[in-house]
C-alpha cells in the first residue's frame, strides 16, 4: 500500500507541475500587460491561495459531482455524456491535480511577476532591433531570465505536491481502487485510524528522504542551469 501510495503521488506530481509552471507562467506574462483593472485580476487570480483548502475542496467536489455537478451539466448540454470525475480510477488523480493546480497557482504567479519586473527592457530593446518575433523575444529573453523563478516554483511545488493530503480525504478518501491514496493520507489512515503511530512515523521519514531524493535530482537536472 505504501509503493500505491509513493506511486500516486508522483504521478499527482507529472501532472501537477507542468500545469503549475506552465499556467503560473502563462498567467503572469498577461498579467503583466497593460490591462484594464490589471490590479483587480492580479488580487482575483491570488484569491484561491488565502482560501482554506478544505472549502475550495468541498466546492470542487460540487463541481466535480456526477449526476448534478456544474461540470458535467455544461458536457450535457454540448451533448457529452457525465464523466466520472471521483470515481473513475484513471480520471481521479488527474482531477484533483487540476484542483490543486487552481488553488496554489496565484501564489507561483506573484513570483513570476516579480521575476518579469526584473527583467531589464533594454533586453527587448535590443532583441526587437534584431526583428525577433514575439515567440523568439520569449524563448531566447523571458524563459532564459526566468530560470531562477522557475526552479523556485519547481521546488516549492515539489514540496506541497508530496504533502498532498487534505483533497483526496475530502473528496475521495483515498479511493477508487486506492489510486488516489496519497503518501500522507495513508500516513494519517495509519496513524489515528489503526492507531500505528510507529509505522506512520517509518512513513513519514521514507516520505522525507524520498522527497529529498527527487529535490536533488532536480537540483542536478534544472538547478544547476539557473546559475
Amino acid at each position: 500500500r505504501f509503493l500505491r501510495a509513493l506511486l500516486n503521488t508522483l504521478v499527482f506530481l507529472a501532472i501537477h507541475l507542468p500545469l503549475q509552471i506552465a499556467g503560473a507562467l502563462g498567467l503572469a506574462l498577461l498579467l503583466h500587460r497593460p490591462l484594464f483593472a490589471r490590479s483587480f485580476w492580479r488580487a482575483a487570480f491570488f484569491l484561491p491561495v488565502v482560501i482554506s483548502g478544505a472549502v475550495v475542496t468541498i466546492l470542487w467536489g460540487s463541481l466535480y459531482a456526477t449526476d448534478v455537478g456544474l461540470l458535467n451539466r455544461a458536457l450535457h448540454r454540448i451533448g457529452v455524456g457525465p464523466v466520472a470525475w471521483l470515481t473513475d480510477p484513471a480520471i481521479a488523480m488527474p482531477a484533483i491535480a487540476v484542483m490543486v493546480t487552481w488553488k496554489n497557482i496565484g501564489f507561483y504567479v506573484v513570483i513570476y511577476l516579480a521575476g518579469l519586473q526584473d527583467v531589464p527592457r533594454s533586453c527587448y530593446e535590443a532583441i526587437a532591433l534584431e526583428g525577433a518575433t514575439s515567440w523568439q523575444r520569449l524563448r531566447h529573453v523571458t524563459l532564459p531570465l526566468l530560470r531562477p523563478q522557475t526552479w523556485v516554483v519547481l521546488t516549492l511545488s515539489t514540496i506541497n505536491g508530496f504533502q498532498l493530503f487534505i483533497e483526496p480525504y475530502i473528496l475521495t478518501g483515498g479511493g477508487p481502487l486506492r489510486r488516489t491514496l496519497s503518501v500522507v493520507l495513508y500516513m494519517y489512515k495509519n496513524a489515528f485510524g489503526y492507531q500505528k503511530m510507529g509505522y506512520a512515523a517509518t512513513l513519514g521519514l521514507a516520505l522525507a528522504l524520498v522527497s529529498l531524493a527527487v529535490l536533488a535530482l532536480q537540483r542536478r537536472l534544472i538547478g544547476g542551469q539557473t546559475s
